[in-house]
């Protein structure tokens, strides 16, 4: 495929943005601020939106976040400058946080596929619970191991695999130990380090 931008046309535009760079830049060396435009820049951008403190769901770090809504609809998230530890700043994945919550992509609803079906069938959330709850305990009951070869007491299943994930909290994480110890499940492992 042939371009249709010409060499001469290319060299032009490459020029122009040069010389508005150089121009910035001049700027910029001579003193000129460019602070006030973009406080007036952020202010508008969030001038009606409601402010509520919160904390990345990403990691055990727990780095401040401010959300802002408008009509109680996210609008942005961004660092929070008065975190002692982060100031501010966010990894990659945590200034992605508003992706997480607007993407058209997210699942919102429970999905459902029947063994050697070739569609996945929308379901009830109370219906998923319950049919997770019943194959968890037929898969313990099956499994579960209370002594070992040499009569020491165990308490375990090996045929429950565990995996957590970056976007789990601390509070989540913590109960999901509690629950899976409990069920005797040792398999327990959590994506960020894998």
């Amino acid at each position: 495929m042939k371009s249709t931008v010409s060499r001469r046309d290319f060299v032009r535009a490459s020029a122009a943005g040069i010389g508005s760079g150089t121009a910035l830049g001049s700027l910029l060396g001579l003193g000129v601020s460019l602070a006030p435009a973009t406080v007036r820049a952020q202010e508008l951008r969030i001038k009606a939106a409601k402010s509520t403190p919160s904390v990345c769901p990403y990691c055990a770090v727990g780095c401040a976040t401010i959300v802002r809504t408008i009509d109680k609809e996210i609008v942005n998230i961004e660092g929070d400058p008065r975190s002692p530890h982060s100031e501010g700043c966010l990894c990659p994945k945590g200034a992605a946080t508003y992706q997480l919550h607007k993407n058209p992509n997210r699942a919102t609803k429970v999905l459902h596929r029947n063994p050697g079906a070739t569609r996945w069938d929308e379901v009830e959330l109370d219906w998923a619970m319950d049919r997770v709850a019943e194959l968890a305990k037929k898969t313990r009951d099956e499994s579960f191991v209370e002594r070992s070869a040499n009569d020491r007491l165990v308490n375990q299943t090996t045929a429950i695999f565990a995996l957590g994930g970056a976007t789990l909290d601390n509070e989540w994480n913590h109960m999901q130990q509690k629950l899976l110890r409990g069920l005797g499940v040792v398999a327990i492992e959590n994506q960020a380090r894998i």
